[in-house]
């Protein structure tokens, strides 16, 4: 059937074309390749680095069409994964289609419709984890287990997700006529960790509060004054998804008692490699034998919002518990730039997620 509907949306040349660039080799770039090489944003730069988005994003869009139409338990054929598949491959056609950057003007229309890709892909994401609730669905309970190639197929999928939104969204900033002071596209050179941390753990308190009517105080330790060169969007997306986290646990398990629910403490450590974050609650932890669950596809102890928002489209449809997403997606950006996420419980206490940030900027990007 998969087959069918392919030949009949997409030739078999795009079909052949994309098995072919899929065999190319990908080229990773680094956050401090990327710090240098867009310091200086001129014509000439802007005309390169269009060059090179424009054979190396149908290299790594073509990876994921072609592992799109074959994984495993039939998911392939799930119709949110046929959607998803759809515009990888409506993406590659574009870009394929797009005629050699000569000069500053083909580099403007091109910049344009990258930008267009990327809101195209906007809602991957919630798209898949659809897909993956529609095969729960066909799977008897048994089989959900080992589902390990499920597991590392989405893992990879999101880590080249991340790399080409980061390309595009990095080329397409350098255009900003004022850009912010110390930013280069995306990277913030002199980010605070702590500014981050505290918007982030603003954002997701107000979302407990909204949610449960009251929330948890939050204390944030470390030096105001330390920066260091980061993707802050990268940073509050972790930030807060962890906050939210521990939010959650704290709340649900002071609800109805009548202690004060304990702070939220976040400690910003800068060591010579590593900028640590450390949020800690004491929301009663995570029993070990759900340790490993905790950073998989198919496990969330919440119910699942996609039921209820079925138009995918609501924005501000953020609640207190995701998809079961927000793990396992936190660790791929922090292992993007080489960094790590870590988390330690104490069942009948409470959990420690341990954030660690690359401050080199040198590691390659994972390229899956």
């Amino acid at each position: 059937m998969a087959a069918k509907k392919l030949s009949e949306t997409f030739s078999k040349a795009l079909i052949d074309e994309v098995q072919k660039w899929g065999l190319m080799k990908q080229t990773g770039v680094s956050l401090r390749y990327m710090m240098e090489f867009g310091s200086k944003p001129t014509d000439r730069y802007l005309l390169i680095s269009s060059q090179f988005l424009h054979k190396e994003l149908p290299i790594r869009i073509a990876r994921r069409a072609i592992e799109l139409e074959t994984l495993p338990y039939g998911l392939s054929e799930k119709p949110a994964v046929l959607k998803v598949r759809d515009w990888y491959l409506d993406s590659f056609r574009d870009l394929r289609s797009f005629p050699e950057i000569k000069d500053t003007n083909d580099e403007l229309a091109f910049t344009q419709m990258i930008k267009m890709i990327k809101v195209r892909h906007n809602n991957v994401v919630p798209m898949m984890a659809l897909g993956v609730q529609q095969l729960k669905k066909d799977l008897s309970p048994k089989i959900m287990q080992p589902v390990d190639e499920i597991h590392q197929f989405l893992d990879r999928f999101y880590m080249s997700r991340i790399g080409i939104r980061m390309l595009i969204g990095q080329h397409v900033a350098l255009h900003d006529p004022n850009p912010p002071p110390d930013c280069v596209g995306y990277i913030h050179t002199k980010m605070s960790p702590m500014e981050v941390a505290r918007n982030a753990s603003e954002d997701a308190r107000s979302i407990c509060l909204r949610e449960y009517g009251s929330a948890p105080n939050i204390d944030i330790y470390g030096d105001p004054n330390f920066t260091f060169p980061y993707v802050p969007t990268h940073l509050h997306l972790m930030v807060f998804e962890l906050v939210k986290n521990s939010l959650r646990a704290v709340q649900e398990r002071f609800m109805d008692s009548d202690k004060v629910a304990p702070p939220i403490r976040i400690i910003v450590a800068d060591g010579l490699e590593d900028v640590t974050i450390k949020i800690s609650d004491e929301g009663g932890g995570i029993p070990r034998s759900g340790l490993p669950k905790i950073f998989t596809y198919l496990y969330s102890t919440a119910k699942n919002p996609l039921d209820e928002y079925s138009d995918l489209g609501s924005p501000d449809g953020v609640t207190m518990a995701g998809y079961g997403y927000g793990l396992p997606i936190s660790r791929l950006y922090a292992r993007y730039f080489g960094g790590d996420l870590q988390i330690i419980s104490m069942e009948g206490y409470g959990t420690d997620a341990y954030l660690h940030l690359s401050r080199l900027g040198d590691s390659q990007e994972p390229l899956p």
